[in-house]
């Protein structure tokens, strides 16, 4: 079955999934033609991807659509050998076969020509390239957060996606996630009264002396890692995922630290809750730490206020309590990862009635992105709601690097009377690397 043909297929059984009431997962009733001899989706009739960086979280990813019958997964892409040949490993295992393409270059992987859809996990200074070459291809893609390391490049995603009808789904879980749309719903129904303000924790980062020039791993293509940011000797930034791949986030080449790796969640659900997630502020204020030597040079503290055209304002610090708080004129709602609270402690018995406000319901972020791409409805975390997140993020960052109070149209993204400001809306790209 040829790509087109399977994706007319897939959409055409997707059509009939809803109209009988199935919601997330591949449908439970589907021609006989499309079932293989143990009833599962046959694997031409699957959804076939690929996956573009396959270290930590993008080995999670991976495993995550490997466990979905209505996938099939061809084709795995990274610069370092060592984690493109254990995930096809993981993949071959998966089907019992030697199938599986391992890629250097996520361009070539692309343009094979039988994908579907990618999921990618990668630097955040290396989301745009690839995703908008996605985009281009026609592939549907799930992209980890945070959806850009500027302003510009998000935007330039979301044109893509758009301009191109894909398919886009944020790796924002917590949109998935029951206790982060109660209490959502909760806020967007009144129960706090008239919302004033609200507080997003994040975590801090901290700093380090100047790490050690050291040789290449052989395994690793560094120039290929480095990409459009800016060239520097190899050094082994350490963590968790070894090598040069955790702590890269602590370093404003490639990110932003604690604030850009965690605003595309609880910025997001602020956001969310407020019913802003495809808005922005008109103000942005506060100061930051930076580090004055030293490899790692994000912020080590960071505390700055957003302000919105309805005179709501959300503070953003790593002083705060991680999460998400609202506060009105009849109580407050506080939700993190696993936890919720409430004042009144009534709050969090409620009932959200038939007739109020329903948000997006998903109960499982990768189904729902493959039951989008069968019905080419939007998901519970699209591209524009993605990147409205981390740009409140990004300005909080400019406000800070410039020390100085922005003023930002949310229509046109643009900011007003600061050219200095301005020019960090965008970031420069070594050669041969455009956006």
């Amino acid at each position: 079955m040829s790509r087109c043909q399977r994706r007319d297929f897939i959409k055409a059984i997707g059509a009939g999934a809803a109209g009988a009431g199935i919601v997330l997962g591949f449908p439970t009733i589907v021609p006989a033609a499309a079932l293989g001899k143990d009833g599962k989706v046959a694997p031409g009739n699957r959804i076939v991807m690929g996956s573009i960086g396959v270290g930590g979280m993008g080995t999670g990813d991976l495993k995550g659509f490997l466990g979905k019958d209505a996938v099939q997964v061809v084709a795995v892409c990274d610069v370092d050998r060592d984690h493109r040949e254990k995930a096809k490993k993981t993949v071959d295992a998966k089907y019992g076969n030697n199938g599986c393409k391992a890629y250097l270059d996520f361009r070539e992987m692309i343009g094979r020509g039988d994908l579907d859809a990618v999921a990618t996990a990668l630097p955040d200074h290396w989301h745009a390239i690839p995703a908008i070459a996605a985009a281009r291809a026609g592939l549907d893609v799930f992209g980890q957060k945070p959806l850009a390391r500027s302003i510009r490049e998000g935007r330039a995603m979301c044109d893509a996606v758009q301009r191109h009808a894909v398919v886009w789904q944020t790796g924002s879980q917590q949109r998935s996630d029951a206790r982060f749309r109660f209490a959502c719903e909760l806020v967007r129904n009144g129960r706090i009264g008239k919302v004033s303000h609200a507080e997003v924790g994040l975590p801090g980062s901290r700093g380090s002396d100047i790490l050690p020039q050291l040789p290449v791993p052989e395994a690793l293509d560094w120039n290929f890692w480095l990409g459009p940011a800016p060239w520097r000797p190899y050094a082994e930034f350490g963590g968790k995922g070894g090598r040069c791949h955790f702590n890269w986030r602590r370093i404003m080449d490639y990110s932003g630290g604690g604030l850009t790796d965690w605003a595309g969640h609880h910025i997001d659900i602020a956001h969310w809750g407020l019913g802003l997630e495809r808005a922005g502020p008109i103000a942005i204020e506060g100061k930051g730490e930076y580090p004055s030597e030293g490899t790692f040079n994000t912020p080590t503290k960071y505390d700055f206020t957003l302000t919105y055209a309805s005179g709501v304002k959300i503070r953003v610090s790593n002083s705060l309590t991680m999460g998400a708080k609202w506060y009105g004129d009849k109580g407050w709602i506080w939700v993190t990862r696993g936890r919720m609270d409430a004042e009144p402690k009534k709050l969090l018995k409620e009932v959200i009635g038939p007739e109020e406000i329903h948000l997006y319901k998903s109960t499982d972020h990768k189904g729902n992105f493959l039951e989008c791409i069968r019905t080419r409805r939007e998901t519970v975390a699209p591209i524009e709601i993605g990147h409205r997140s981390i740009s409140a993020g990004l300005l909080g960052e400019i406000a800070m690097l410039t020390g100085r109070k922005i003023r930002w149209n949310p229509d046109t993204e643009e900011i007003i009377g600061d050219p200095g400001a301005s020019a960090l809306l965008g970031r420069s790209y070594r050669e041969p690397w455009v956006l």
